[in-house]
């Protein structure tokens, strides 16, 4: 996102933070699944029953259950008890090949993708050839799906105006989720819109890297000290590459940032048809990612297919280098808690909901996506249950945010938990906890060195047992098994090191630019 430093044009996203809130330590929970499940239920991937993937299910486990649990509610369901439409246009991805669909959990309408790979109608992907509309599955390449040969983002754009206007002829207020699959791989954007980014990235990703730093330091995303990590060890050295190999990555790259620029587009077109309907002042806009870039694809990632890269036949992961920038200032990847993995901007645009004092300006305190649930049921005057439906509902974990939308600071009356695969995270006030798989805690002052370049457990041994303690009994409560490779056989051997898995060393000390 520009407003976040990055070199892509996203002015419609600008536009929004311009005028509202920028959210500068959010969190997310390092992967789509366990992301979602927190977003729309307001606690722990766990304690909805996705500590990880729909496809990982462990008999007798309440943490990876792979699919929403019972004993949560969702977002829609406790809106729509308050008298909301509600709706959803995008990828699901929380159990519908378990049974769980949107519509069964709070969604009056629902055009959903099973997976994260949809971008046109006629893909080769398996997962791509369907999609749900209120439960029925439909062959992507009906027209009851979409007009003319459609590109996700703009199809669902054109669902979700569709169901504004159902909400608008009911006479309700609208409460929609609309997870978009861009920049989900496999990459696809059309090629015309490819060819404009194409050559952007020569420079390689070290250069624009330290760009995108400096940038981020000028906008104050990041403390103007703030150091940069060095690549990771497998990195490549882009000066050492051949010019095809450069060719090669910047085409990759291209494809990455036609994608978030069609999602920006796309979230334009939302926008103005909410302006053009006068609907846009009092409609809160939260916008936010799900996990950091990956490097899954290992550091060569992949570039192939019988087609033009990013067109339905092509094949584009960008690979572990580019998944080094898209993160930047940060370290590590999509699947860690350290930052890299977890760290995500949040915008929130609401002209009549946030004070004018507030608008154009950052709010530094942490916050995660389990603050969503509660800042939601504060604004819409609902009643959060405590039984739904005959089960008994697990409380809120989160706080809401509703005193940064009138310029006041955001307290935390207790820590932020994180677990996956293995990687495990605690994030009180100032300090951050943190370990990757198999790995020792290192501990982090996260006001001085948001980058994780200093680990203060040896000169911090009673700080680091005590948030140790702090982690083991929520991981007790918010059933969290003991993480095992078994769970997940993609995880395994050189699979894990290409994904940047356990075997990637201890965060490096060096730096390469301050």
């Amino acid at each position: 996102m520009g407003s976040f430093g990055g070199e892509i044009p996203t002015p419609n996203i600008d536009a929004l933070t311009k005028n509202g809130l920028a959210f500068t330590q959010f969190y997310n929970n390092a992967r789509c699944s366990p992301s979602r499940a927190s977003l729309l239920t307001g606690t722990y991937p766990h304690q909805a029953g996705l500590g990880h993937l729909e496809s990982v299910h462990v008999p007798g486990s309440k943490g990876l259950h792979s699919k929403l649990s019972d004993r949560v509610v969702t977002l829609a369901e406790v809106l729509k008890s308050a008298g909301y439409f509600t709706a959803m246009a995008g990828k699901w991805h929380l159990g519908i090949s378990r049974g769980v669909g949107p519509w069964q959990r709070g969604f009056d309408r629902s055009l959903t993708s099973p997976s994260g790979e949809l971008y046109y109608r006629d893909q080769p992907q398996p997962l791509a050839k369907s999609v749900y509309i209120d439960g029925e599955r439909v062959p992507a390449g009906s027209p009851r799906v979409g007009q003319g040969y459609w590109y996700s983002s703009d199809m669902f754009v054109d669902w979700q105006t569709k169901f504004i206007g159902e909400a608008r002829e009911q006479r309700k207020p609208f409460f929609l989720y609309m997870p978009f699959v861009g920049a989900h791989f496999p990459l696809m954007a059309p090629p015309e819109d490819v060819a404009k980014f194409k050559g952007r990235y020569m420079q390689g990703w070290e250069a624009v890297r330290r760009d995108r730093f400096e940038r981020q330091k000028q906008l104050g995303i990041i403390a103007a000290d703030a150091e940069l990590p060095a690549a990771l060890p497998g990195s490549y050295d882009w000066n050492k590459l051949s010019a095809e190999e450069k060719d090669r990555f910047d085409t990759m790259m291209a494809v990455y940032a036609a994608v978030v620029h069609r999602v920006d587009r796309a979230i334009g077109t939302l926008v103005d048809r909410l302006r053009q309907s006068g609907e846009l002042d009092n409609t809160l806009i939260l916008l936010m990612n799900d996990n950091g870039g990956t490097a899954e694809s290992g550091p060569d990632g992949r570039l192939k297919g019988d087609g033009l890269p990013g067109s339905a036949q092509s094949v584009v992961w960008t690979g572990m280098n580019w998944a080094t920038l898209q993160n930047a200032p940060f370290q590590y990847y999509k699947h860690h808690t350290y930052e890299g993995g977890i760290a995500t901007p949040l915008i929130a645009h609401w002209p009549r909901g946030i004070a004018a004092k507030a608008r154009g300006t950052l709010v530094r305190e942490p916050g995660h996506l389990i603050d969503v649930m509660p800042t939601l049921v504060e604004i819409a005057g609902a009643t959060y249950p405590k039984a739904f439906n005959g089960h008994a509902i697990l409380p809120m974990e989160g706080r809401s945010m509703v005193p940064a939308f009138r310029g006041e600071a955001l307290t935390r009356g207790k820590p932020i938990f994180w677990e996956h695969e293995g990687n495990r995270a605690v994030r009180d006030g100032k300090w951050k906890l943190v370990a990757g798989f198999q790995k020792p805690w290192q501990l982090f002052d996260m006001t001085a060195d948001r980058t994780e370049m200093h680990d203060l457990a040896a000169k911090e041994p009673g700080r680091v047992r005590e948030m140790a303690g702090q982690w083991d009994a929520w991981a007790a409560r918010s059933f969290v098994d003991a993480w095992s490779e078994a769970y997940d056989p993609h995880l395994k051997g050189k699979q894990r090191r290409i994904w940047g898995g356990a075997d990637v060393p201890q965060l490096p000390q060096a730096l390469i630019g301050k």
